[in-house]
């Protein structure tokens, strides 16, 4: 039976709650003061009450009082809860958000609905009961600390069977893979393992970058190239002589920045911008794409002889949902990564929280998969996270159809095209709040059209 104390000054809110609870099957104590509470906080494991149900406002000591008192005992990990639910008149004000700051679990408004405080208990109840599940899940995914890249699955498998093999090398590497796939995390390894890492790693993100500045960025400049040059500059191949220069984003150069890239390649120099002088650099390049190069070669945008230049060996780093059962070890090294505070121990997981994301298609990788750690580590405050603490908003209008795994899969061209319109069409309806002519508009169809095909896909 659960231990609930109830503490308020006010004898007839306690008698009403002990009413409540008790009718629930709860062990109820009361304190009429603060001093009380800590008392009870204070007693032995076996006397000691599972949660507190306690006033803001008391004599002796305040709800605020007990909290910082009760935060501050030893042993308390910082960033952890304390079982105490306030009870506030002001749930607005900064005394409800200063009590969540100290460690309350939740809080709730006076007057209050009775079983709107039922619920929080129980809830309350329900979080504990999940660490059992919780502890039981890190111990499965007990990992090595040193580990930089988190995976077991097959397709990691033949990632780290490439990186084996080409890291002690000096040739060029192109690593493709989706957004938020880690290309800059392999490159930096590939950096560190060859006979390159005695220099710096330069990295130029391609696509953040100016077509007009990048150039200047990659070459350098001469005094007085152009307007702003008052002084000459060293480019990043230049400052990544002996070392590795790793071109992110390398699909984004204009055609005449290729050009000038595939010489450097070829010949190992290069002039700055406004210069005549021949630079010669002993570089490695490692480039990365989001772009299907051959893709953008067939269409005319990338040059074809660079291609083959920076391709040399190719790298591709799998999307996360075609390695599901990585994510629970991707979540519990961003666990230990993200922590409520410097001090706290790291949050832990649910297992419906866990089930949640390992059925989401992730279209933005690890790097989508990070940040939601981090913003739930935040909202359950260092506790247990579970699944409404996970932000998947738009979850429907940014799945992926995996083209190629569907055609390996055998799906027909028919039931593919479906797939694909079925979402345009549920796409525009949720951009024009369901007005069915300002979607068949925004995909330029007649109204009819857009209903004749609805119907068929629905």
């Amino acid at each position: 039976m659960q231990r609930v104390l109830v503490a308020d000054d006010d004898g007839s809110i306690r008698g009403v709650l002990r009413d409540l609870l008790e009718d629930e099957g709860f062990e109820i104590t009361e304190a009429a003061n603060g001093a009380e509470v800590l008392t009870a906080l204070a007693a032995a494991n076996g006397t000691r009450p599972d949660l507190v149900i306690m006033d803001v406002r008391m004599p002796d000591k305040s709800g605020i009082d007990v909290l910082r008192e009760a935060g501050a005992k030893p042993g308390r990990e910082p960033g952890s809860h304390l079982p105490i639910i306030i009870m506030t008149a002001y749930g607005t004000s900064n005394v409800a958000i200063e009590a969540i700051q100290l460690g309350a679990y939740d809080y709730i408004t006076k007057p209050f609905d009775l079983d709107h405080v039922l619920v929080t208990i129980q809830r309350y109840f329900e979080r504990q009961a999940l660490d059992d599940q919780v502890q039981e899940l890190a111990t499965r995914l007990d990992r090595d600390p040193n580990e930089v890249i988190i995976g077991n699955s097959t397709a990691m498998q033949e990632v780290y069977k490439t990186i084996g093999r080409v890291a002690r090398s000096d040739a060029t590497v192109l690593i493709s893979g989706e957004t938020g796939t880690g290309k800059e995390l392999v490159a930096t390894i590939l950096h560190n393992s060859s006979s390159y890492s005695r220099g710096p790693l330069i990295k130029v993100n391609c696509a953040a970058l100016p077509e007009t500045l990048l150039e200047s960025e990659l070459f350098g400049h001469e005094k007085g190239a152009f307007t702003g040059a008052v002084n000459q500059r060293k480019g990043r191949f230049e400052m990544a002589n002996k070392g590795t220069i790793f071109l992110d984003e390398v699909g984004e150069m204009s055609l005449a920045t290729q050009k000038k890239l595939l010489r450097v390649l070829q010949e190992r120099e290069f002039e700055r911008v406004g210069g005549s002088v021949l630079v010669k650099v002993d570089t490695r390049v490692i480039s990365a794409t989001n772009k299907i190069l051959p893709q953008e070669v067939a269409d005319g945008r990338f040059r074809e002889d660079l291609f083959y230049r920076l391709n040399v060996i190719a790298l591709y780093l799998p999307p996360l949902r075609d390695r599901r059962d990585d994510i629970p070890l991707l979540v519990e090294y961003f666990l230990q990564k993200h922590r409520y505070t410097a001090g706290s121990s790291p949050s832990r997981i649910s297992q419906d929280a866990m089930t949640a994301m390992i059925g989401f298609d992730w279209p933005g990788n690890v790097r989508q998969l990070e940040n939601m750690i981090e913003r739930a580590t935040v909202l359950s405050q260092g506790g247990v996270i579970t699944e409404e603490h996970l932000d998947f908003t738009g979850a429907d209008n940014r799945r992926f159809v995996d083209i190629g795994q569907r055609v390996r899969q055998g799906t027909s061209l028919t039931d593919l095209l479906a797939d694909v319109e079925g979402q345009a069409l549920n796409q525009a309806l949720s951009q024009t709040d369901g007005d069915r002519q300002a979607a068949a508009s925004l995909l330029g169809i007649t109204t009819k059209q857009f209903q004749d095909r609805y119907a068929k896909v629905s």
